[in-house]
Parts: structure tokens; sequence; C-alpha cells
């Protein structure tokens, strides 16, 4: 760690870089929000940094959010509609500015990367031991492409955390109101009813938006230059192709959070709580870890994962 926050920001700076260049190696994709929690991970808060700001955001995750614009103005890092991508200045500036001294100076200076600068490759493995040699002879060659490298682990612990899912979105998020249900008895369907009406719906006749978004207060935490702000490729929502459910998760520390639904990256349509056009916020209290959302256009309101 550095000696205070700008020198830990650096230092997180180039983790981010770092695990951008790692994706490009395994083919793996994180999301802005966790290739910022794993460049935390590397570079921990301290005690300053951990305080936590408006919207339960700790200090030095804001910081470093905000930070992350220096490697765009510097034209190594891309902020998309899919996510965050390194480019191969930016890969190239790993292997230039490898020493984190030395790549603060370049990045505040503005220095270009060395022209003939190579691109990082991915590690290999190491020789087998001497005594182990008849045995690894025995044994087929392990390819680069299989070798195993620090990127794999941290690819593997984000897809398993997606793959956990265990977040505690549920407790304050509003449900829809039931009323349709209600108002006929428990007996007139059976429980099987509500699944095959949702899946009777003809994906063809399902009109999407162009773009949904979570825009709420913890959209920095996504990636987000700001919060509340509909109109970044951050806190856009991935549309489920199978199920026809909008789709965002990210890991966030624990807090109470509120969000609406805005469409097409403007304020113009927006729901609220139980589907509301322009209502309230949707409330949340999480617990930390991976925040969950899924947004159904056909009852335009959230669904609980």
């Amino acid at each position: 760690m550095g000696a205070n926050t700008a020198e830990n920001t650096n230092l997180r700076l180039k983790a981010v870089l770092d695990v951008l260049a790692e994706e490009v190696w395994t083919g793996e994709k994180l999301n802005a929000g966790a290739v910022l929690g794993e460049a935390i991970a590397r570079v921990p808060l301290n005690d300053h940094e951990r305080e936590l700001l408006s919207g339960g955001i700790p200090r030095g995750h804001k910081t470093l959010t905000t930070a992350t614009a220096k490697l765009v103005k510097a034209g190594w890092l891309v902020k998309g509609r899919s996510g965050w991508s390194i480019t191969d200045d930016g890969q190239r500036a790993t292997v230039a500015f490898a020493e984190p001294a030395v790549f603060a100076t370049a990045l505040d200076a503005g220095t270009p990367v060395p022209a003939g600068t190579p691109l990082p490759t991915a590690p290999v493995a190491k020789p087998a031991k001497s005594e182990k040699a008849a045995k690894a002879a025995a044994t087929p060659a392990v390819t680069a492409e299989e070798a195993p490298s620090k990127t794999s682990k941290v690819a593997g612990k984000a897809a398993k955390l997606i793959e956990e899912a265990v977040a505690p979105v549920a407790k304050a998020v509003r449900k829809r109101k039931p009323a349709a249900k209600a108002a006929q008895p428990a007996a007139a369907a059976p429980a099987e009813a509500p699944a095959a009406a949702a899946s009777a719906v003809s994906v063809d006749t399902i009109e999407q938006p162009d773009a949904v978004a979570v825009a709420g207060d913890f959209s920095i935490l996504l990636g987000a230059p700001a919060n509340w702000a509909p109109q970044y490729d951050e806190v856009q929502m991935e549309l489920d192709q199978v199920d026809q459910l909008w789709k965002i998760a990210a890991d966030i520390p624990a807090g109470f959070y509120s969000f609406k639904i805005a469409l097409n990256r403007s304020w113009d349509e927006n729901y609220g709580a139980f589907g509301v056009f322009d209502g309230p916020n949707h409330e949340v209290h999480h617990g930390g870890g991976l925040l969950v959302i899924q947004y159904d256009h056909r009852t335009r309101d959230i669904v609980l994962p």
C-alpha cells in the first residue's frame, strides 16, 4: 500500500489496467463494478478510505471511480456500453510502466507509451523440478492457453460470486401488488397458472425498449461518473433473450439504496415501485456483496431473482 490516498489510488489505477489486461488473456469479461472491486482487493482501503460517504460509498472507492477518467484521457481505457476494456496502448503501458512509481509519474505527466513496447503475454507454467522430470515427461504438455494464471483465478472468483448469487436484495425491495390475483378465489386457478401465463407470452410479441438503466444513489459504485444519471453505459442492464428480463449484477458495499428504472438513457420514461410511471423509488437494504436487479418490461416492475 501507498503512504496516502493519492498513492493508493495510483496503485489501484494500475491494478485496474492489470485486471483488464488479464481479461484479454482469459477471454472472461468483468463488469465495471467487479473490476473496481478487484483493484481494491489488490490494494485494500486504509481506515480513512473506508469511511462511508453519502449513500454508503467508501471514500476510497469513490476516489478510484473518479480517477479512472485519467486512464480514459491517457487512451488506455475505454468505457463502453458492454463494460470497460483496455486498449492496446493500455496493455503496453502495463509493460512499459510496470513499476508503480513509474506508472504514476507517466500517468500524471501524460507520458506516451514508448514506441516498440510489446503487448504483454499470458504467463506460462513453470518448468517441473528435476526430481519430477520423469513424471512430467509422461504428462501431456501444458500450452500457454491452458497454463494457470493469476487472471484465471480472478475470473473464476468473479464467476463464482455471480453463480452463488447470494445477494440479500429482497428485504426492502417492494414487490408488485397482487391485486389481480387477490380478486379471485385461491382455487380458481392451479398453482402453475402464473408461470404458465408468463410462458404463454411470445417473445416476438414483446416490444422491448432500446435500453434499460438502473439509475439510483449507487450508480458510481457501478463505475458511472455520477448517481441518478441513466445515460451512462455502466448502469445499463442486459436483456436476457430467454426469459425476456433485463438484468444487472454488481458487488457493492452494504447500505440502504434507492433507485428507479429509466428507459432509453433518459428520464422521459421511468418506473418506480409497483411499476408506476414516474412513481416512488424502489428501495433496498443491501447486506453487502452481490446485488442482483431484474426488470420485466411486461409489468414495468422489478422482479426478485
